[in-house]
């Protein structure tokens, strides 16, 4: 028996990793390691026609790859876009034990994204392609759309970050209403005490209660997503998921802690090229209103501000074919 526990685990240790086929003549899909800016990268790509315009899409977290379980909300866009997921340096598949790390840094990430824009462009011979953060993803796309406006059609921010202290304090009062109209008198004591921290910048709010009142996710479960993506899916195996986990544990604090000194709003001001902020309505991990007063404030010729009624910090995913129709109706040849 213990044997055969060994034997499995090693198994889905080095089980092999794939993404599911597109059938076409000129479709792509593909899942390999390419190196990008000195290190190896893990590159997702898929679309029905490699001529169609190109996403690339910037994923969150710190650390926090959604190439176990994106394709579940992508397949309408597969159709008119090439889509493309990375895992950022030190996250997910593209954390390589024994790498040396210490010189990681939200800057270097938005070196990788250029450097990855211009393989991407150059290997499917387009000028421009369309750049899409998500969370703390847009922290490092939009410095990158800011640096080189020229490589991109337009800069799209998902559940976009702006200044840190001003969305936590939106999300504290959000939890605190909530637990309040709930009855929750623990949960209602215990963020009251948090007021001095998150205010001053010295903590966040805690996810875990953001969660549990709706400010994360209203029509989805993202973590049962990722889970199900670890175990089941083909894109991510045991030592994947192992790699995954370090990952999230080494990035976090230094890239939070460096978005956290170095508010989008203090170093971000303008943007030569189109801009648009996508938003739920019910975002508290990123708030909706910071995200509008910082869209207010930013210098851009074409600016636009689109809320989605139902959605929380995923509207890309808890509301799908709204952002599909969007997308497409904005972008797609």
């Amino acid at each position: 028996m213990v044997l055969a526990i060994i034997l499995l685990v090693g198994i889905a240790l080095i089980f092999p990793t794939w993404t599911s086929k597109i059938e076409g003549e000129n479709s792509i899909s593909e899942l390999k390691q390419v190196e990008i800016n000195g290190t190896h990268h893990e590159l997702m790509i898929r679309g029905h026609d490699k001529h169609n315009p190109i996403i690339i899409f910037v994923h969150g977290g710190p650390g926090v790859s959604e190439i176990p379980y994106v394709t579940k909300y992508q397949k309408q866009l597969e159709n008119n876009f090439t889509i493309v997921h990375y895992d950022q340096r030190a996250s997910g598949k593209s954390y390589h034990f024994g790498e040396d790390y210490a010189n990681l840094s939200t800057d270097l990430l938005v070196d990788d994204l250029l450097a990855l824009t211009d393989y991407i462009a150059t290997r499917f011979n387009q000028k421009k392609v369309i750049l899409a953060g998500h969370s703390f993803g847009t922290y490092i796309g939009i410095q990158a759309a800011e640096r080189a406006p020229e490589k991109y059609e337009a800069y799209i921010g998902i559940g976009q970050m702006s200044d840190i202290q001003e969305s936590e304090w939106d999300g504290l009062q959000f939890t605190i209403s909530q637990a309040a109209s709930s009855g929750n008198s623990d949960d209602l004591e215990y963020l009251q005490g948090l007021t001095d921290k998150v205010k001053s910048g010295e903590m966040l709010t805690p996810r875990k209660y953001v969660r549990k009142y709706g400010g994360a996710a209203r029509l989805i479960d993202e973590n049962a997503d990722l889970e199900k993506g670890f175990w089941f899916g083909p894109e991510y195996n045991l030592l994947d998921r192992i790699r995954y986990n370090q990952g999230v544990s080494f990035v976090q604090a230094p890239l939070i802690g460096q978005a956290i000194k170095e508010p989008l709003p203090t170093i971000v001001t303008k943007l030569e090229l189109p801009v648009y902020f996508i938003m739920g309505q019910y975002d508290y991990m990123t708030s909706a209103q910071s995200a509008k007063t910082y869209l207010d404030q930013l210098d851009a010729d074409h600016k636009e501000f689109i809320t989605f009624e139902q959605s929380a910090h995923y509207p890309h995913f808890e509301e799908k074919e709204k952002f599909s129709k969007w997308i497409t109706d904005t972008f797609a040849r």
